[in-house]
């Protein structure tokens, strides 16, 4: 759809700039995606983002069969913005056994189970054999269609260099013990110098992204994920998006961009609260312009919420994750109070905002 030509509003002649290159399938550049954001109305980056989003998956949106495990709280960082960590032996602290882990995946799987996230905090007393032996628990535990999605480069890269291993050779280990993708944590902002000030003695950014390109040639798929409504302008937000974009030109490796907000409750950034609804669609719509080399925008839903995450198709996502039957605890430990859909819920949402709701795999496979 020709949205320049399909609307009666006159846009100042930079916008119509931007929106012809868009039109025309060229990727916008940095200034033209800050451009947007800070002087396009809302209904123009949704026509524009959605136009896109149909150029990629139609009038699909997907959704999953999956749960979380979340092995441990218990982590070695002190990231500013989490809820989440806990100090060994503080009270709410866990760090589950194998006998617990083996429990838990019993009391969580069906046979229509496609997908189960292993993510937890970075705890010092974990090595790369116990992500092995997790891995090889669970994997014992599952048919062959159901996959492991495990731990966020920021997990891998701790315990692969505390191995004294490369990021391939600590790969290769994981993935013989049965993961079979990577999940997109741990990016969070890549800006170096606002970095340092809410997550200074985390994974730096460009092991991230050496992680993840690693892994790509490796054959492995991965998630890539933007913590966004915090200290960060939209130029840093942009900035992360960039880099993104031109690791996925190299490499094809990224699955799918996830953009999370940062929520505020019971963490050392609560004073910032949290950014509104119009961010939240314009962060959304900004992604699925500029990421034109990905093919999926997910509007996490145990993050968003019911409301937020139908608002969010409206501005080109098209996957809400999958049937977690409660928030995960990073998300309920900040504030979050909605549960997590079942699977007509999550069809009621997509079907009552226009969409075809589509089960997916892991790998976008659709299943029915």
């Amino acid at each position: 759809m020709n949205v320049l030509k399909n609307n009666i509003v006159v846009f100042d002649e930079k916008i119509k700039a931007i929106v012809v290159k868009i039109e025309a399938n060229e990727p916008i550049n940095s200034k033209d995606a800050i451009y947007l954001y800070n002087n396009a109305p809302l209904f123009l980056l949704s026509s524009l983002a959605t136009n896109i989003k149909a150029s990629k998956s139609g009038n699909n949106v997907f959704y999953n069969k999956n749960f979380h495990i979340e092995p441990t709280n218990i982590c070695c960082f002190r990231c500013n913005f989490c809820s989440y960590r806990k100090n060994e032996g503080e009270s709410g602290s866990w760090n589950m056994s194998m006998e617990e882990i083996s429990e838990y995946v019993k009391s969580h799987l069906t046979e229509e189970t496609t997908e189960i996230h292993l993510v937890g905090g970075v705890n010092s007393l974990h090595t790369l054999e116990h992500y092995c032996n997790i891995l090889k628990l669970v994997k014992s535990m599952v048919s062959s269609k159901v996959k492991i999605k495990a731990f966020s480069a920021v997990e891998h890269i701790y315990v692969i260099e505390k191995a004294g291993l490369t990021y391939e050779a600590g790969i290769k280990k994981l993935v013989e013990s049965g993961m079979d993708t990577i999940t997109g944590g741990g990016a969070e902002i890549f800006d170096e110098e606002l970095r340092a000030q809410i997550c200074n003695d985390k994974a730096s950014s460009e092991k991230w992204l050496k992680f993840h390109e690693t892994a790509h040639r490796l054959g492995i798929k991965t998630n890539a994920t933007m913590l966004y409504g915090h200290l960060e302008s939209i130029e840093n937000q942009i900035d992360h998006m960039s880099r993104l974009r031109d690791l996925q030109d190299i490499t094809g490796g990224f699955t799918t961009f996830i953009p999370l907000k940062f929520r505020s409750k019971n963490n050392s950034m609560s004073y910032l609260g949290e950014c509104s609804s119009i961010n939240d669609a314009k962060t959304i719509a900004i992604s699925r312009i500029f990421l034109n080399n990905f093919d999926h925008i997910k509007a996490y839903s145990p993050m968003y919420g019911k409301e937020a995450t139908q608002r969010a198709l409206l501005y080109g996502a098209d996957d809400i994750d999958g049937t977690v039957k409660s928030s995960t605890k990073i998300y309920s430990m900040a504030g979050v109070t909605e549960k997590g859909m079942d699977e007509q819920e999550m069809i009621t949402l997509i079907e009552e905002s226009g969409f075809k709701a589509v089960e997916r795999d892991t790998f976008y496979n659709v299943i029915k």
